[in-house]
């Protein structure tokens, strides 16, 4: 069975698709993306031999193959991330959201949520971020934050958890400083994180289209690079459903590219420094 030549899916079967993408986990598919979708489910085309993606999204549907639903989205996700991605955010946590909460406000049962944390990169770098601020300020008797990280695709939480990455994601963003602090080599080229990182990140599967209640409360949310893949009414959705997720006065941080919807202005107090922009919970 091989796909379309060109990648030419028939209009209809790619419609089909685009719907089930963004009902499936909110993901806005362009008109221009067929390259993309045909490179990405080429082989689950192949082994379930749907000859059109109507035929794909029908046997998904139908519920015949377990996991395929998983497979598909996993497929279609984009889990593009490094170590201190745009590092200013991890800045921000560092010099102003942690010396506020901790310091400040003394909130001694901090919680974190990364969401849409991809390999486990962000959290294990807020992780480390948090391990550096209390060492710096001597702040060994405080309690253990708790950072929970969520994401779509089962296959990244899967090597998130193991902590365990090789040679060069290690390399993508990570100082050599930090790699000697906070890694140990396991042979055949892999690094596995140290327990005190790990330790304070757990994973969990979620689509951010569903409840967040499960969760629980928290003092920082760092949503970010992924909002912009979300059409704009499940953007307003999944950030009113993340200030019902956050304590009064606690901090949102988004993407660089990414900016508050101008109808939840009543819920978000934008807050500058000089390198970065974060929200407040109003």
């Amino acid at each position: 069975m091989n796909l379309p030549a060109d990648n030419d899916f028939a209009p209809e079967d790619y419609r089909a698709f685009q719907a089930f993408l963004r009902d499936a986990c909110g993901i806005v598919l362009g008109d221009n993306k067929q390259y993309l979708v045909a490179n990405r489910l080429r082989r689950i085309m192949e082994e379930q031999q749907a000859a059109t993606l109507s035929v794909l999204v029908y046997q998904i549907q139908k519920g015949g193959t377990r996991g395929l639903r998983e497979r598909v989205i996993d497929a279609m996700t984009t889990n593009e991330t490094f170590w201190f991605r745009d590092s200013l955010p991890f800045d921000t946590l560092r010099d102003v959201l942690l010396p506020r909460l901790l310091l400040e406000e003394k909130r001694n049962d901090l919680r974190v949520w990364s969401a849409a944390c991809s390999f486990g990169q962000e959290p294990y770098s807020i992780s480390m971020i948090v391990d550096e601020f209390r060492q710096r300020r001597g702040l060994f008797g405080m309690r253990e934050p708790s950072i929970v990280a969520t994401d779509i695709s089962s296959a990244a939480l899967d090597l998130a958890r193991s902590g365990c990455y090789d040679r060069l994601s290690v390399g993508r963003g990570l100082s050599e400083a930090r790699r000697r602090q906070y890694f140990r080599e396991a042979g055949d080229g892999q690094y596995q994180l140290v327990p005190a990182v790990r330790s304070r990140v757990s994973f969990r599967q979620l689509n951010l289209l569903q409840s967040y209640s499960g969760l629980g409360q928290f003092d920082i949310i760092f949503c970010r690079n992924v909002l912009i893949y979300f059409a704009a009414d499940s953007k307003v959705d999944i950030l009113r459903r993340m200030h019902a997720a956050l304590r009064p006065g606690s901090y949102l941080v988004l993407g660089a590219s990414e900016s508050m919807p101008a109808e939840l202005a009543s819920l978000y107090h934008m807050e500058r420094t000089s390198n970065t922009t974060f929200y407040r919970r109003q």
